[in-house]
């Protein structure tokens, strides 16, 4: 009886449950933010493009102010927004004549410069030739005079050559600004690229310039995009050569033609905020074609040189 009795009460006995073992948690994985520093990071970059796009929003406020002095009172635009400084802008000036000039020089200056600027820094990449490295030094020395040192002797160059108040000139000296740097960035591009490609089309039967046409420069758009950018914006917005080598009014850029706007004893703000929110629509429009390409050449020509 005693038998049965233990082994019933043995039999009636609750296995305990074994003890879990403690959740874990999950490790994150390499580069991945916890959601406070996630939460912080989009919280500077929200403050950051609201610092950057406010001088932009504020321009746009102001050309909708009628009167030259509503930059004083802003609060006072609200109750008077019209479009009179854009009409007056595109009907009584010289607007679109400034669009012609500002266009010309800039898309000259990017196709000149970019075509010399690449065909430099190819050659600095490819070839080794006497003094090839002298040659980008000298490049980046020109970089170091001010602007005020280089206006009286070019004037006399450009005036001897008789290309004063001419497109071309300016072209030619916006050139000899974006062209050194321009230089410097293809030719750390072009390093990017192997060698083997360069073999290829000599095996191929090209020459070197087809092999620099046909090949290389279809795999540099991406750098080419960043120069040819860099050499637009150069040329649109420079105000100290373009106002001391173009005398016509009709072949005045935009930077120069905002000049007008301001006299000696009067500034016509609100004219110039219109006319500036027009001059940045044919700059967005060329970072709109260019934007692609301008994140991948800008980090790419840093990985060699």
């Amino acid at each position: 009886m005693s038998t049965l009795y233990r082994s019933s009460s043995s039999s009636a006995e609750v296995p305990s449950a074994e003890p879990t073992a403690p959740r874990r948690n999950k490790p994150r994985s390499r580069g991945e933010q916890s959601r406070a520093a996630s939460l912080a990071s989009h919280g500077i970059l929200t403050v950051a493009s609201l610092v950057a796009l406010f001088p932009i929003a504020w321009l746009v406020f102001l050309s909708l102010g009628p009167d030259k002095d509503d930059y004083l009172h802003p609060g006072r635009i609200w109750s008077k927004m019209t479009f009179d400084n854009y009409a007056f802008v595109l009907q009584d000036t010289n607007f679109f004549d400034w669009l012609k000039s500002s266009l010309i020089v800039s898309l000259g200056t990017t196709v000149i410069g970019v075509m010399v600027a690449a065909t430099t820094g190819y050659a600095v990449s490819r070839m080794r030739f006497p003094g090839y490295k002298k040659l980008m030094w000298v490049l980046l020395v020109t970089q170091m005079f001010p602007i005020a040192v280089l206006i009286v002797p070019m004037y006399q160059i450009l005036s001897e050559l008789q290309l004063i108040d001419n497109y071309f000139g300016l072209i030619l000296v916006y050139c000899s600004t974006a062209v050194p740097y321009c230089a410097w960035l293809l030719k750390g591009y072009f390093d990017t690229i192997p060698f083997e490609i360069d073999e290829a089309g000599r095996v191929d039967g090209l020459s070197p310039f087809g092999t620099f046409f046909r090949l290389i420069l279809p795999l540099a758009k991406p750098g080419l995009a960043v120069a040819g950018f860099y050499s637009f914006i150069t040329a649109f917005g420079e105000v100290a050569f373009a106002s001391t080598f173009m005398l016509s009014d009709t072949k005045y850029t935009f930077a120069v033609g905002l000049q007008s706007f301001v006299s000696e004893h009067d500034a016509q703000r609100n004219l110039m905020a219109a006319t500036a929110v027009l001059v940045a629509i044919p700059v967005s429009a060329f970072f709109y074609l260019v934007q692609k390409n301008l994140v991948t050449g800008l980090t790419a020509g840093g990985t060699k040189g």
